[in-house]
């Protein structure tokens, strides 16, 4: 895709849907060139001196050379495969190296919505820069929405901003692997899951598994939340309630049977925490 940039104006229609777009673009910015470029309107362009404040979230992914990010917190550095979140009111500056250059692809957003999406990154406010390497589905989406801008077809900044938040889960699972690439962890997280999955009824013996592997269980804990988003317990009960739905649904056992079968200590138990998980009773789950 060659060099663009296109500013969006945003209707009411586009900002009650929580999430927008207000500026997409990709940029080669090749060796010793003056950057950034004075094409961009008042309210994008700034000079190194004074750098700017944004009005918008951006996500700013460097796909090719380097350079480097100031805020009010510090100076970070930017290499390949470096994304630079922009925040709203935040001062900053940043610029690639004059020797490298740098090819940047980026989206500028807002909305009621977009605050909470850009805080389930779970990024502290004080961090502009995350290193996510070179992931072709980070590159594929932003070509995706760039696609979906140009072409600018009834309701595309909708469509688009869901890509935006396609994106945002992408970050976070980029963030989330990079605990376990390459660790024997994951091994033994994915061990601990189908432990569980083939123990509904049972209590899974999790310290035992941690010490086979020679491992403190805590750290296990630790880790097993961090891969799968919740404690083992909570793991645990979540995959007990899917197949007790499912059991309900397809199948002619009594209530008191399936929570037995699935190891719950009592019936009452069982519902109770039926109800205040899936939102009903397990007797409305059958109409």
């Amino acid at each position: 895709m060659k060099d663009f940039f296109k500013y969006i104006t945003a209707g009411k229609e586009d900002q009650d849907w929580g999430i927008y777009l207000n500026v997409v673009g990709k940029s080669r910015i090749p060796a010793y060139s003056e950057y950034p470029s004075k094409e961009h309107p008042t309210g994008y362009y700034f000079d190194w001196k004074n750098g700017r404040k944004l009005n918008e979230y951006q996500l700013n992914y460097i796909t090719e050379g380097a350079g480097i990010l100031e805020t009010k917190s510090g100076r970070f550095l930017i290499k390949r495969g470096s994304m630079m979140i922009i925040r709203p009111g935040i001062w900053h500056r940043y610029k690639p190296v004059e020797s490298k250059g740098w090819l940047e692809n980026y989206v500028g957003f807002n909305g009621s919505l977009a605050s909470r999406f850009v805080e389930r990154l779970s990024i502290p406010p004080d961090q502009s820069v995350i290193f996510c390497t070179i992931h072709e589905e980070f590159i594929e989406t932003y070509n995706t929405i760039f696609d979906i801008v140009l072409a600018e077809k009834p309701g595309f900044n909708q469509v688009a901003s869901g890509m935006v938040v396609k994106l945002l889960g992408q970050i976070v699972s980029s963030q989330k692997q990079r605990y376990f690439f390459g660790n024997k962890i994951e091994k033994i997280v994915q061990e601990a899951r189908v432990l569980m999955q083939e123990n509904l009824e049972a209590k899974v013996d999790l310290q035992l598994l941690a010490s086979r592997n020679n491992m403190g269980y805590s750290y296990l804990r630790k880790m097993f939340k961090r891969y799968t988003g919740l404690a083992p317990h909570q793991y645990h009960i979540e995959l007990k309630l899917l197949c007790a739905k499912e059991l309900l649904r397809t199948t002619e056992k009594s209530i008191k049977e399936i929570s037995y079968e699935l190891g719950f200590q009592s019936i009452h138990y069982f519902s109770r925490l039926f109800k205040a998980k899936v939102g009903i009773n397990p007797s409305e789950m059958r109409g």
